[in-house]
């Protein structure tokens, strides 16, 4: 019974294995890329796949690549319903001592998908639905979770993606991107300085440790999100940040 339990175990960890490797590479790969990219025997990752494909967690596509499937949709829904649980009360406590709407969003198939939010009570105000999409080049917590990543990955993200322009502030180009992502490394939060919307400015921050990137964030209209209002809310977004990720890391 003893070795039976074992090898269940290492199945379950070798199909999560395979999970993530589609995952990284974007959500879909050849049977090919996968074998090179792990030490598991073809003949396991073919019969594992086979499994993942009855199941639906994984589709096989008609040029006979493998990409996640739709099963996973609810495991994620039911994943960032969570996450947004475990943020709520730091996300109120920004509003409450800032005044402007804070967001939590985590990277997700390239894009990042914002899973909570606490408005802010002023008229004037940014809301985010909980569920949108968006590109993480042009946004304040996607920058900041670019910034958490090697550039490396970040081309292949935005390579994928595009880097759309709604804005004429937003950066459109890899390099003035990764510039750009060197100096958030370098003072440890992201401005979106008007790059999704005209009058509206985000200072945001990863969230260290999390258990798939993910970032918090702060925005307002910029004759209120000023210079003053980073001084006090940068700090108050560290001090979010490491409590959320202490919360998320508790055994």
């Amino acid at each position: 019974m003893a070795e039976k339990a074992s090898g269940g175990v290492q199945s379950v960890e070798r199909v999560f294995e395979l999970l993530e490797l589609i995952t990284d590479a974007g959500g879909d790969v050849t049977l090919s890329e996968l074998s090179s990219s792990t030490d598991l025997p073809l003949p396991t990752i073919h019969r594992l796949l086979r499994t993942l494909v009855s199941l639906g967690y994984i589709r096989q596509l008609p040029n006979r690549r493998y990409a996640l499937g739709p099963r996973l949709i609810r495991l994620g829904e039911g994943a960032s319903k969570q996450l947004g649980a475990v943020a709520r009360p730091q996300l109120k406590s920004l509003v409450e001592r800032l005044g402007e709407t804070s967001n939590m969003a985590v990277l997700d198939s390239d894009m990042v998908i914002y899973v909570a939010q606490v408005p802010s009570m002023h008229s004037m105000r940014m809301f985010t639905e909980v569920g949108r999409r968006a590109h993480t080049h042009d946004t304040g917590v996607g920058k900041a979770i670019l910034a958490q990543l090697d550039d490396e990955v970040v081309r292949g993200i935005v390579a994928r993606t595009g880097m759309p322009t709604p804005t004429n502030k937003s950066i459109g180009d890899i390099e003035s991107l990764l510039a750009d992502l060197k100096l958030i490394r370098e003072r440890g939060y992201s401005i979106d300085e008007e790059e999704q919307e005209l009058g509206v400015r985000c200072f945001a921050m990863a969230v260290p440790n999390a258990p798939t990137p993910t970032a918090i964030s702060v925005s307002g209209p910029i004759t209120r999100v000023d210079k003053s209002f980073a001084d006090r809310a940068v700090p108050l977004l560290r001090q979010a940040a490491l409590a959320i990720s202490a919360e998320l890391n508790q055994n």
